[in-house]
């Protein structure tokens, strides 16, 4: 018994990473590459959304991470080719057979964006709260329709 237990000891962190999304094994990772362009942005949205949440508004900080955003904000959106509808995506099918509802929600994404580096640089609390929700909107909104 104590030699079945140590064996499934043993083999459950194999089993589990075997049962993790696959691989993007495509010429230039296209899948991998927006993922990690997306990752890249959330780094700059998610501070600027804690000190909101926390009441701890730095407007410095939440200024640079407001033109990091803004400079990554393209990143992402040249990995969406006609042929990157493939797992490990978590995109759904609609990016591609609705694309001019995924280009508007790109254009909103762009403009919000921009507005909150233009609220940032006024260094006002309320108007950066506002500009904020603009753009977490614009996000939440692309992920209902476009995301898994």
């Amino acid at each position: 018994m104590r030699r079945q237990a140590i064996l499934i000891a043993a083999l459950l962190p194999l089993l589990l990473t075997a049962c993790g999304e696959p691989e993007d094994t495509r010429p230039g990772q296209p899948v991998a590459q927006r993922r990690a362009a997306f990752t890249k942005i959330l780094k700059s949205f998610e501070p600027m959304g804690i000190q909101l949440k926390k009441n701890r508004y730095d407007a410095d900080q939440f200024l640079l991470h407001a033109k990091t955003l803004s400079e990554l904000k393209e990143g992402p959106w040249q990995h969406f080719g006609p042929d990157t509808n493939y797992p490990p995506t978590h995109a759904t099918g609609k990016v591609w057979s609705d694309p001019e509802q995924f280009e508007a929600a790109r254009q909103r994404f762009f403009k919000a964006a921009d507005e909150l580096v233009l609220a940032a640089g006024t260094r006002k609390e309320a108007a950066v709260r506002t500009a904020y929700e603009t753009l977490h909107e614009s996000c939440r909104n692309c992920h209902k329709t476009f995301k898994d």
